[in-house]
């Protein structure tokens, strides 16, 4: 492949980390603050992105048929990694450092993955195709890695899960876009244009939400974790989609849809749902802001020297 694919992979991933870097220094350095920003992650969340999901799929006619071997190496990929780090407390080696109540909530770090990241990045890399496939896999991963979040905190957590993920934004609109493009339902003509505006915002607002949440400070201590766990997100986990892809046998847009997605930074909402269920917070910020520096390095490294 020579040394220029992966510098072109840089160059290509530069305009979304500028975004997170432009949202990092709006929130740091401005009257726009954490407050407003928020505010954005909650529409995002809640609106624009649903709508870029729901659009991204109903726009082409989707084989299920075709996609199915991309799906299996999706769910397959994402059953190592949540069984990589529910089993870092239990390892010889590294089991007797790692403080159980720290990796019950940073486990999901490992394994979960930026949407905004994922959407952005699929519909350069592959075009319409990979913005479906993406979505697609999105749709089909996000239930498994929620569960495998919530799982290891759940003991400490007085919530039942499986309304949460009955409620949960990405999926309702992944099921009901699914169900609308097998039912052979198309978005008019007339209404184009102001879908694919919010999905346009919706991309941009999320990888500058993405950048509004980073912070460091907490990852001195329980360095060991931090280190597997990020291990496992930017290293084992494309190494594991290589595979997988051979396994599989896809086809090169699938290929590079499925190493891009084993090599994305890990959700921002990580640290929300570690907070919210009383955990330390503050520690799984550090973590996924660490993880948006190194997708960086293993973005590149998937798509340009793996591929």
């Amino acid at each position: 492949m020579g040394y220029s694919q992966p510098v072109n992979y840089a160059q290509l991933l530069f305009p979304d980390f500028t975004l997170i870097l432009c949202g990092y220094l709006v929130c740091r350095y401005t009257a726009l603050n954490r407050t407003v920003w928020d505010q954005v992650e909650s529409l995002v969340y809640y609106f624009l992105f649903p709508v870029l999901l729901f659009q991204s799929i109903v726009k082409s006619p989707l084989d299920l048929g075709e996609a199915s071997s991309l799906i299996g190496a999706g769910l397959l990929m994402g059953v190592i990694g949540i069984a990589l780090a529910y089993s870092l407390p239990h390892l010889p080696w590294i089991g007797a450092r790692i403080d159980r109540r720290e990796h019950a909530a940073s486990a999901q770090v490992a394994f979960r993955f930026n949407s905004f990241i994922a959407l952005a990045l699929a519909d350069r890399l592959a075009g319409p195709q990979g913005l479906l496939l993406i979505a697609v896999l999105i749709g089909v991963c996000v239930p498994l890695f929620n569960v495998g979040a919530v799982w290891p905190m759940a003991r400490h957590a007085q919530r039942g899960f499986l309304r949460e993920l009955l409620r949960n934004p990405l999926i309702i609109g992944t099921a009901s876009g699914l169900l609308a493009n097998l039912l052979g339902f198309r978005i008019p003509v007339w209404l184009e244009p102001t879908i694919t505006r919010i999905g346009a915002a919706s991309l941009a607002l999320g990888l500058m939400a993405a950048g509004a949440g980073m912070q460091l400070g907490t990852l001195a201590r329980a360095k060991t974790l931090a280190v597997s766990v990020l291990g496992i997100r930017h290293l084992l986990l494309p190494l594991v989609a290589l595979g997988l892809s051979r396994l599989f046998r896809l086809d090169s847009v699938q290929t590079t849809v499925l190493l891009c997605f084993s090599a994305l930074p890990t959700a921002s909402s990580c640290y929300v749902l570690a907070a919210r269920m009383g955990y330390n917070g503050s520690y799984v910020a550090g973590l996924v802001t660490l993880s948006t520096v190194l997708g960086m390095a293993s973005l590149p490294f998937a798509l340009g020297v793996l591929r």
